[in-house]
């Protein structure tokens, strides 16, 4: 790309989100089932509005005594859903649930029990592709747009659940727009948040709160603020009426939120309540894992890489690396050396990054991606790659 500027532009929603409650509760319940049988296949998916939240899918788990009140009701409770005025109330909503058991067409490709050509190993859990990004805008090699709206709203979380703005409440939404010059940013042109709130309290103590205690705070360090940044605070003027009471929500609809805010292609699978033996969600981590080390190894300014599955198939049927004209190297080398070093298969994938364990709920608020607590985040393959190119 040229030095040519332009502006790009990402949203992030809150844990309080419809959307983001409803993936929280799929991910609770996933790790319930992983943290008592780890060979727990789980494809759950929720939806609530006002006062209720319905729990549906299929499972299937050794797990006999999965109590979906108790999970559904916990998240509510952890979000800050404690209050029937905020249309979901932890204690009082109604929880419904609807999950039986998985296919047993699809379960015996993901077991190992499909064709013979595959010799009992472990299939993709679904056809598809998955894409994984990374690139050199921030220290967490993530784009700077979608991290930044990221960050505003875990500060405003954080103020919020510590009661240092006590008329906050859980539902909130942040757009970040940022100036570049080729694939560097230079400012931060807009930033938009709306964030529900109390009745009683003013737009302009709200307007100052965010501004300066939940934006400034976040942004200031980056050095990309100026005096054009334009801001806009609750721009409807009100938003009281919010969560499932506002607008209902479903498991998987904030698919760009989640990965990398529209920079990067995306292969259209979503990730919460699902287990890793979907590759809608285990190889869009494996691809991350591997765009981050490409970029970490010094290979490329900004990389992006596809895997593509058929169901039941124990490999991956194409490996791609892109690396938008940044590389190093020509991308069919580091292609070739990705296909060398990482191991793609859905077992492998499994494995490298351990995920048959509990730690999905974490995911699914503020992004999946550019968080140091995820196996899927290390850099640890950066030496091995820049020796496989050799």
């Amino acid at each position: 790309m040229s030095n040519e500027h332009y502006l790009f532009t990402s949203e992030s929603v809150s844990e309080g989100h419809p959307d983001k409650v409803c993936d929280q509760i799929s991910d609770a319940v996933l790790d319930a089932c992983l943290a008592k049988d780890p060979e727990s296949h789980v494809a759950c998916e929720c939806f609530t509005t006002t006062g209720m939240v319905l729990v549906g899918g299929e499972i299937s788990t050794k797990f006999k005594e999965l109590d979906i009140q108790s999970i559904a009701r916990d998240v509510a409770r952890k979000i800050g859903y404690t209050d029937a005025a905020y249309g979901l109330d932890a204690d009082s909503m109604a929880v419904m649930n609807v999950l039986h058991t998985q296919s047993p067409d699809i379960n015996q490709g993901v077991v190992g029990k499909g064709r013979k050509e595959f010799k009992g190993q472990q299939g993709a859990g679904d056809q598809g592709m998955m894409f994984g990004f990374a690139c050199n805008e921030t220290p967490e090699l993530m784009p700077a747009p979608v991290m930044f709206a990221h960050k505003i709203l875990l500060n405003a979380a954080s103020l919020r659940k510590s009661k240092k703005i006590d008329w906050m409440r859980p539902d909130a939404k942040s757009q970040v727009t940022i100036e570049y010059e080729g694939h560097k940013p230079v400012r931060i042109d807009t930033i938009v948040v709306s964030q529900q709130h109390d009745p009683d309290v003013s737009d302009k103590v709200i307007q100052d709160t965010i501004i300066n205690k939940v934006i400034k705070p976040v942004l200031e360090p980056t050095g990309l603020l100026d005096k054009k940044t334009k801001y806009y605070i609750n721009p409807t003027g009100r938003f009281v009426t919010g969560g499932p009471h506002g607008d209902s929500g479903l498991t998987g609809r904030k698919i760009i939120v989640d990965t990398y805010g529209g920079m990067g292609r995306h292969g259209g699978g979503a990730f919460s309540g699902k287990d890793p033996s979907k590759v809608d969600r285990s190889a869009a981590y494996m691809a991350r894992y591997i765009a981050k080390n490409i970029v970490a190894a010094g290979l490329a300014e900004r990389a992006e890489v596809q895997l593509a599955y058929a169901i039941g198939v124990p490999y991956p049927v194409s490996i791609m690396v892109d690396t938008f004209g940044t590389g190093k190297l020509p991308d069919s080398v580091i292609s070739k050396a990705v296909t060398e070093t990482f191991d793609c298969t859905p077992s492998g994938i499994i494995t490298t990054l351990k995920l048959k364990r509990p730690v999905y709920s974490p995911t699914a608020a503020y992004g999946h991606f550019g968080r140091s607590e995820f196996a899927w985040e290390k850099t640890n393959m950066a030496t091995a790659l820049k020796k496989a190119v050799k």
